[in-house]
């Protein structure tokens, strides 16, 4: 497997902050409910602070929790400086920031600016008066004989032009829901609005941000028309918009007119970005300090597209795609690593594909598998203690609105309902986004209400966080153990700012190093067969009791995972 690494610029790597955190994302809708209304909130996440101390992570970032009508769960802000009633009040996150500070955990928020709520007083002014400087503020067009400007379909389906009340063939545009329209970056007022947003965020004293779907700011101004990709004569609209010629111009900006100024951490959400142009996003002089890299994350789809186009991946095609995001992501700069999101189903469910091993065992492999990679590890809520993927039997149980949309664009490719189901089943967004499992109990400790705002995943007996905090075998513990190996051991170091270099192991081992004052060797099987290793060491870090040796080789069960110090006490 060729990979080429640029070693020079590995050895003069510049230790900063955000490369020795351990992130814990927290989606605060499902974490914890204090106030027994069914929806989590702000304080919900303070009085947890303890169980992530205890776990050991230190950062939190936490997905919109800015004032919205929810139509995506927070993705659709309507005010940027306001907090949304549900989760609670400005005070409530200052305390928040303030008692994290306390135990030495920062916080981050998530930055949605490639569009806005249709309840946001711009759009809502640029409705009203289209002679009003805010209409310049999203996009609008003419429509073309009576029908829309162009055939772009939206990422949550139909045309991304919406029709507007009272003026005779005029649309405005929205790359996801109708009741998201995208803000124009072409116009600089806009631009320095956005900046002044991001500032006052900083100043108050938050750590940084993730930026949401940075890379669909720039369109192509032409507004043509693209190949029709569907059986409902659109085009997906990452065409046109995603990674656009041009849009270097604005992320420099943003990144001179924000970020730089404030020791913060900038992470950006950049799909669509080929490797060759990682450089100029994560570089010496790049526009984020790290990237969420999909290559590897969207295995289970074609090109990350719809989720009916399904694949039938390997573990040998998951390994080459993640040296190969390693080694890119290492010439580059940093990346920011993951399992799990909002927006990706459990873990568990999608990449232990022998279900007998979609348990603790599994948990702890994956566990394994990406958290000592070179970057800075993310745990998503309920990572940590092995939750996995719901199945639900009617669509009407799901409040996503990219599932909703999926399900009827299966349908409407040819698929039967229960086909539908099962891919939607798989891939939902609402996979992560069930409560998460506190306890045993009927609503799984979230919430003193009777109904939550989703439905639980409904596993809670077995998967639940009271549990897996006092089993010192439990993949809660499992977790504390890798983070004290990463952050807080003498191999930290080699851990976090070591070189990634591949192993060449059997088709079913992923095996990498990372090497520094001391090496370090990962190996897991991602099978349900014995394989094979050559490594000679002291074992670290097991998901196993043991790990079996025989003629000076050494034999990993199915979906067994170990860190082994290279050479042992003798290196």
């Amino acid at each position: 497997m060729e990979t080429v690494l640029n070693k020079e610029k590995i050895l003069s790597e510049e230790q900063s902050f955000w490369k020795e955190e351990v992130v814990y994302q927290i989606y605060p809708k499902s974490f914890y409910d204090s106030d027994g209304d069914g929806i989590g909130d702000i304080k919900g996440i303070t009085q947890k602070l303890d169980y992530l101390s205890n776990l050991g992570v230190t950062m939190l970032w936490i997905c919109p929790i800015f004032t919205s009508p929810m139509v995506d769960n927070g993705y659709d802000i309507a005010d940027y400086k306001g907090i949304q009633v549900e989760f609670g009040t400005m005070e409530d996150l200052t305390e928040l920031i303030e008692a994290a500070k306390i135990k030495g955990i920062k916080l981050i928020l998530d930055l949605v600016v490639n569009h806005s709520s249709d309840e946001h007083a711009w759009f809502q002014t640029a409705l009203t008066d289209s002679n009003s400087p805010y209409r310049d503020y999203y996009i609008f067009k003419s429509g073309e004989a009576g029908n829309p400007p162009n055939n772009w379909r939206s990422i949550f389906g139909g045309s991304v032009w919406e029709p507007v009340q009272n003026e005779e063939n005029m649309y405005y545009f929205h790359t996801f829901d109708k009741k998201q329209p995208d803000l124009n970056w072409e116009n600089p007022e806009l631009r320095q609005e956005i900046y002044e947003m991001i500032n006052w965020w900083l100043e108050k004293g938050i750590a940084g941000f993730r930026i949401d779907s940075i890379t669909f700011i720039k369109k192509d101004q032409d507004y043509g028309n693209a190949p029709i990709d569907g059986n409902d004569g659109l085009s997906s609209v990452k065409h046109k918009t995603r990674n656009r010629p041009g849009i270097e111009t604005f992320l420099a900006e943003l990144n001179r007119e924000t970020f730089q100024k404030y020791e913060c951490v900038s992470v950006g959400e950049a799909p669509g970005v080929p490797y060759d142009q990682y450089d100029q996003y994560i570089g010496e002089d790049g526009y984020f300090n790290m990237i969420f890299d999909f290559h590897y994350a969207d295995i289970d789809v074609e090109n990350g597209s719809e989720w009916f186009r399904r694949t039938n991946w390997e573990p040998q095609d998951l390994k080459e795609l993640l040296f190969k995001s390693q080694t890119a992501i290492q010439n580059s700069g940093w990346g920011a690593n993951f399992l799990e999101n909002h927006d990706q189903p459990r873990s568990l469910s999608k990449y232990i594909t022998d279900e007998t091993y979609q348990n603790e065992i599994g948990a702890k492999a994956l566990g394994t598998l990406f958290f000592f990679l070179r970057g800075t590890p993310f745990i998503y809520q309920g990572q940590e203690i092995g939750m996995k993927n719901f199945q639900r039997e009617s669509i009407e149980d799901f409040n996503d609105v990219s599932s909703i949309d999926n399900y009827h664009r299966s349908i409407m490719e040819g698929f039967s309902e229960e086909e539908a189901m099962n891919f939607v089943n798989h891939r939902s967004r609402d996979n992560t986004r069930t409560p998460f499992q506190w306890d045993a109990s009927e609503n799984a400790g979230f919430s003193k209400s009777n109904k939550t705002w989703l439905k639980l995943t409904g596993d809670q007996i077995e998967v639940n966080a009271a549990d897996q905090v006092q089993r010192p075998e439990s993949i809660y513990s499992y977790y504390q153990q890798m983070i004290q190996l990463r952050n807080r051991s003498v191999y930290r170091n080699a851990l976090i700012y070591g070189q990634f270099t591949p192993l060449e192991t059997a088709d079913a081992v992923i095996g990498y190093e990372r090497s520094g004052e001391k090496t370090l060797q990962i190996f897991v099987n991602l099978s349900n067969q014995e394989q094979i290793i050559e490594a000679v060491g002291e074992v670290l870090l097991n998901n196993y009791p043991e790990l079996t040796e025989q003629n000076h080789a050494k034999i990993l069960k199915p979906y067994q995972a170990v860190v082994i110090r290279k050479g042992g006490n003798h290196d």
